[in-house]
């Protein structure tokens, strides 16, 4: 269960147990909402939140997709963060800021609801279960195909988009398998249910482009400068399935997974079947960056 203290809605801090909408809120209804998950980490000079502007601008910039107005601005709405995370009293955490169209009317246009927000937070667990994640997950290439980009905004991180996913993970998870790939309709790899998707080959990193109808992911965005900075040569390729199984390493990146091995796709051992020596180094890199250990980019924590 997802425990905390309290959880601000729409501009009140409530008590946990108290933070409750009506069974006829439209978003609950027909999807109609966007978020965005934000984590917390523990560093030297106290907590800090992972590029916390950059997940705000995304925010408005998925809720422009839904015509959503929100009665907040962007500074007061990272103020109220900053607020929930201290009334958890929360170290290392994970934050969710949703917005959605409310009760009120219940056809399938939403305009004349009003956009709640509710913000959360919690302590994390792994977003992908495995004892030892060095050994690499295993993988399968779901029968689902990716939502595309002429049927949903894919690249505004919306809620009904997830349903894609949440078909996805549960047929990975019912057929023995760790997590899933996604392939859009033209046969390419898009991503993971809730992760990027990352490949090396014989010292190249690739990853689909966003065109694909991949979500622009904040730590995907994360590890291609970092790459930069360490001369990492990066290409935006479409990628097949069958080309999947021949790379040399592979990883998934997100938010609440972070940076996670592939051992194996199908069955298939991906290079030695555990973590390579790039998908090593960028690990590190991202683990010293969030946690305030290197400078290599300067301006990504924001100290509570």
């Amino acid at each position: 269960m997802i425990e905390s203290n309290k959880i601000w809605l729409d501009g009140q801090m409530l008590d946990y147990q108290d933070a409750r909408i009506h069974v006829l809120t439209h978003g609950l209804h027909y999807g109609t909402g966007v978020f965005e998950g934000i984590r917390s980490y523990a560093t030297p000079r106290g907590n800090a939140l992972f590029r916390f502007d950059d997940h705000i601008r995304r925010l408005y910039n998925s809720g422009k997709a839904y015509f959503m107005h929100y009665e907040f601005s962007p500074n007061e709405l990272k103020r109220a963060t900053v607020e929930v995370i201290k009334a958890n009293e929360l170290n290392e955490c994970y934050v969710r800021i949703i917005a959605y169209y409310g009760y009120g009317k219940l056809g399938v246009n939403p305009l004349p609801n009003r956009v709640s927000i509710a913000i959360s937070a919690w302590q994390w667990t792994e977003h992908i279960k495995k004892q030892d994640l060095d050994q690499g997950v295993h993988l399968m290439v779901s029968s689902w195909e990716k939502i595309g980009i002429k049927s949903m905004p894919t690249h505004a991180k919306g809620v009904a988009n997830y349903a894609n996913s949440a078909l996805a993970r549960m047929e990975a998870l019912k057929s023995g398998f760790d997590e899933s790939i996604l392939l859009n309709s033209n046969g390419y790899v898009v991503e993971a249910s809730a992760e990027n998707i990352f490949l090396v080959k014989n010292g190249v990193l690739y990853t689909p482009p966003i065109s694909t109808g991949a979500l622009e992911g904040i730590t995907r965005d994360s590890i291609i400068e970092i790459a930069k900075k360490n001369r990492i040569e990066i290409r935006f390729e479409n990628i097949t399935r069958d080309e999947l199984y021949y790379f040399d390493e592979i990883f998934l990146t997100g938010t609440a997974s972070e940076i996670v091995p592939v051992g194996h796709i199908d069955h298939r051992k991906i290079g030695g079947g555990s973590i390579g020596p790039i998908t090593k180094k960028l690990r590190e890199e991202f683990d010293d960056i969030v946690r305030g250990r290197s400078e290599l980019v300067g301006d990504w924590l924001t100290f509570l």
